[in-house]
């Protein structure tokens, strides 16, 4: 049965299709119908989903589809993603490592193959050797097997196939004097999961990641280990056997083709980038939840307070906090309770968070753009180019400055996601500061409670410290000084990956700490996003009684967090909130400073 994916609000939902001859709109609906099952307030939308009005678009090149249409004559089933070397992002490759879309080829050009560097001489410091023509498969051959010298752990099958994909989607670009055949094997060798063995470490980053992906060209010549979901790891030419493919069989330039570029550096980038923007805006809720729990106040996430510093991040992490928290559209009855406090202020850590989270928003989206730049760029040497004269040229696309820059500066980014979250942690576990029980537990002494998970916390922020020194300010001159200078920028992708990861747990031990300090204020409740998520993470750990393993809760908030469950949650009141354009609701309390005399106690007054 047929399967298409559609994109709603962020959300790739799949719908199934018995009849091809149903219509657009008959599609619509049903994908609207997914979305809105299970959503709170059914996603925000109030009309029947039979009376909503919408555009639907291709995925691909955003072709606009009348509602009238039916399916067979404009879609196809949709396992599929055309490479074509200019249009793919971030997102899609990820997609492509999880195994989500296998690849088709639209219409290309290819260029010729005029006689220069890495065709008819060799490489580096062999680039004036000139070799005779009977030789030039042997020279490319050559080429894949003395660069494949990478060593340690291989990628894992999702991340080979992320790096598969990316270097196809380079090579459909044109400009690499690939054949048609050869690019048609990649293919098919990706379609079926067929994938070499890549050792994770070996890259400079110039020219290009050479070590991974000769490796990656290695198994698909036959040669080396390859895993298949089929075959598990065996010998490349065996697991190509198992699946009916043939090795690739390399012509002249396709070696140099086949392993000069960014492409590890880019698709371990994509990830990273992709993850560190679904823990960032996720980051926002748990505070949320956080500030709740130490009885903070809104105050800080006033509209007015941050028109007055612009930043684009700023402004959306601080209406992130106003759609989450006390308001007359969502009431807390926490927040209630200590309406008429004396506490006039809070700590950085919550009262800062529009400051700290807002510039890993933008650091975020400045990475992104430059990884999805990167993605669709020609990272060549030399480059073909067709017309007339099918000329030839060389040049240094290959070096991975821009990437490995911009994975650095991610890293150091994201980080402050976590050193922020430890010492939101370290007020929960704290009870001079939380007002709550020690470590968040009953029977403190006979129970350690939350003790050591903020210990964890801590190792994995000073891990990061470390991490985040800057791998693209160090250069070690190789082959024979002919690439005098190079990014480092494999170990900044790695790096960037594991500061991600870190991140994600330090705020998977937040989240589960503030659900826990919520029990101890119960029966009151908060918002009704943030019971929603607290209810989310009810459904995988259970609250805090008696001390227990702690590692298999962690793990389990770390998944949440990875398939993005808290945003999903959360996600539809934020919309609703940014969508119906509501008031904000400025509470009184005795704290907040006016010139104004007090209101009358036997009338009082809302101010707006």
């Amino acid at each position: 049965m047929p399967r298409y994916t559609i994109h709603i609000r962020d959300e790739w939902l799949t719908v199934p299709c018995r009849d091809s001859t149903y219509t657009i709109q008959w599609l619509g609906h049903e994908a609207l119908k997914r979305y809105t099952k299970n959503k709170p307030d059914n996603g925000g939308i109030k009309k029947a989903v039979t009376d909503i009005k919408f555009f639907a678009r291709r995925c691909q090149g955003q072709g606009l589809l009348d509602e009238d249409d039916t399916i067979e004559d404009v879609l196809e089933d949709n396992d599929f993603v055309e490479i074509d070397g200019n249009s793919l992002t971030s997102t899609d490759l990820v997609n492509l490592g999880k195994g989500l879309y296998k690849i088709k080829l639209p219409t290309i050009f290819f260029s010729r193959h005029p006689v220069v560097y890495g065709i008819t001489t060799g490489f580096g410091k062999f680039a004036r050797t000139v070799i005779p023509v009977h030789k030039l498969k042997e020279l490319q051959e050559n080429l894949v097997r003395s660069h494949s010298a990478g060593v340690g752990s291989p990628l894992t099958p999702e991340r080979t196939r992320m790096l598969l994909a990316l270097r196809i989607n380079v090579l459909a670009k044109g400009y690499s004097g690939i054949s048609l055949e050869t690019l048609h094997r990649m293919i098919e060798a990706f379609n079926a999961s067929c994938l070499s063995f890549v050792p994770e470490k070996g890259t400079v980053g110039a020219s290009g990641d050479l070590a991974p992906l000769s490796h990656l060209a290695l198994g698909l010549m036959g040669e080396g280990k390859m895993w298949s979901p089929k075959s598990g790891w065996a010998d490349a030419k065996y697991v190509l056997e198992a699946h009916g493919l043939k090795p690739i069989s390399l012509k002249p330039k396709e070696g140099l083709a086949l392993i000069n570029g960014t492409q590890m550096i880019t698709s371990l980038g994509a990830e990273a980038v992709e993850r560190a923007l679904a823990i960032a805006r996720q980051a926002d809720i748990i505070a949320a939840i956080t500030l709740e729990v130490l009885k903070g106040t809104s105050k800080a996430f006033d509209s007015e307070i941050h028109a007055l510093r612009p930043h684009s991040g700023q402004i959306e992490v601080a209406r992130r906090f106003r759609s989450l928290l006390h308001s007359d559209h969502h009431p807390s009855e926490i927040a209630e309770s200590h309406r008429f406090c004396d506490r006039v202020q809070d700590a950085y850590t919550m009262r800062c968070c529009p400051q700290v989270h807002g510039i890993v928003n933008d650091t975020i989206d400045f990475a992104k753009k430059i990884i999805n730049t990167e993605i669709n760029s020609a990272t060549d040497n030399p480059i073909s180019f067709t017309g007339s004269e099918g000329e030839t040229i060389s040049g240094g696309n290959f070096h991975g400055e821009y990437p490995a820059k911009a994975l650095d500066f991610l890293a150091i980014g994201v980080h402050e996601l976590a050193a922020i979250s430890e010492r939101r942690i370290e007020r929960l576990c704290n009870p001079s500061l939380s007002e709550l029980p020690a470590f968040l537990v009953n029977e403190g002494g006979l129970n350690s409670g939350f003790m050591i998970a903020h210990c964890t916390a801590a190792s994995l922020v000073s891990e990061n410290k470390v991490l985040c020194h800057p791998s693209s300010v160090d250069s070690l001159s190789t082959s024979a000084a002919t690439e005098d200078h190079v990014s480092m920028g494999g170990w900044a992708a790695r790096k960037a990956l594991r500061v991600v990861e870190h991140v994600e747990q330090v705020l998977a031990i937040e989240l589960i700490a503030a659900c826990q300090g919520i029990e101890f204020l119960r029966p009151l409740r908060t918002t009704t996003p943030l019971e929603k998520v607290y209810d989310l993470v009810r459904s995988v750990v259970k609250p805090w009684i008696k001390d227990r393993f702690m590692s298999p809760d962690i793990e389990a908030v770390h998944r949440l967090l990875l398939d993005q469950k808290v945003w999903h949650v959360a996600q539809p009141y934020i919309e609703r909130y940014n969508m119906e354009f509501l008031p904000e609701s400025r509470p009184s309390s005795p704290t907040a400073f006016s010139l104004d005399p007090p209101a009358s106690p036997r009338k009082r007054v809302r101010l707006e």
